[in-house]
């Protein structure tokens, strides 16, 4: 599959570039680069679970949000450059410290490499649920290479309006990937499915993260998600937005999720009927939430 970077279209971008040679928006060549690899306990409870997540966060990615919490290895590129097979023992490695899946944070630009390293984790006994962390602007070619190797998409669902995702992201036409991207997830694994402690073992969690004076927008993705997957995928409503770095040219994305802004689209999707979907309370919107870019476990 490393022919794939060569003239890569991995993502929706379609730089038709050669990663050997040179980067592309994600900002990265073909060789796996990843920040950190831990348990992670600060996901969805069907996901974290009590054990954790087995978190691998890569670096760089084809989206450039202005408000991005993980800016460091996103827009930065931190972290260290791996083998194939590193990532595989990575894996192994998080699944012997009891870690309930394997969670591959910011992946698309990677995905020929993340495949070989499952396949050869797999054969040296990795057996956990893999997770796809992604913010959902996703090709949908590149999801179908992956239905044999993924188990649970958890996707971010960022913008109904494709104005917003110009604004914010730098992508003209978020809504219409992410909605076909949402399509092929679906396809690939159905209704959600759960073990007897309550963890995920296939499925897909949508993510809605809130913005500031912008829910509203979230309103209308919650209700589009859900009028067409019903309670078969999980929604996740998000108040944890942070700003970590001072925005000029949108000043509004410089402050939190007021309560009330929160609790007006939770209250919108319970009148839609919605019954499968995680809430946040509490102090969630800190940054001892991110953590620490330290290339711990690389």
């Amino acid at each position: 599959m490393e022919e794939l970077y060569t003239s890569c279209k991995l993502c929706p971008r379609k730089c038709a570039i050669n990663r050997r040679i040179r980067t592309g928006v994600c900002g990265s060549s073909n060789t796996v680069k990843v920040a950190r690899a831990s348990l992670h306990y600060f996901e969805e409870p069907s996901i974290s679970g009590v054990n954790g997540s087995g978190t691998i966060f890569f670096s760089g990615c084809n989206l450039k949000c202005c408000y991005c919490q993980n800016k460091d290895i996103s827009g930065e590129n931190f972290g260290r450059e791996i083998t194939i097979e590193r990532l595989a023992e990575i894996m192994l490695e998080l699944q012997s410290k009891k870690a309930h899946n394997i969670n591959l944070v910011t992946p698309t630009h990677f995905v020929p490499s993340i495949i070989e390293a499952i396949k050869l984790a797999k054969e040296k006994g990795l057996n956990i649920p893999i997770v796809y962390n992604t913010s959902g602007y996703e090709d949908v070619l590149t999801l179908k290479l992956l239905a044999p190797y993924i188990d649970i998409y958890l996707t971010d669902f960022k913008y109904f309006s494709n104005d917003l995702g110009e604004k914010f992201s730098k992508c003209s036409n978020y809504f219409n990937i992410a909605s076909k991207a949402l399509d092929e997830m679906y396809r690939q694994t159905g209704k959600n499915k759960f073990n007897k402690d309550g963890l995920m073992t296939k499925g897909i969690l949508v993510r809605c993260l809130i913005l500031p004076t912008l829910s509203d927008d979230t309103k209308k993705i919650i209700e589009y998600v859900y009028k067409k997957y019903q309670d078969n995928v999980y929604l996740s409503i998000m108040n944890q937005y942070t700003p970590v770095t001072y925005n000029k040219d949108y000043p509004f994305l410089n402050q939190t999720l007021s309560a009330t802004e929160y609790d007006e689209v939770v209250d919108y999707a319970v009148d839609l009927g919605i019954k499968n979907a995680y809430i946040q309370e509490g102090e969630t919107c800190s940054e001892s939430f991110i953590p620490p870019f330290d290339l711990e476990g690389v």
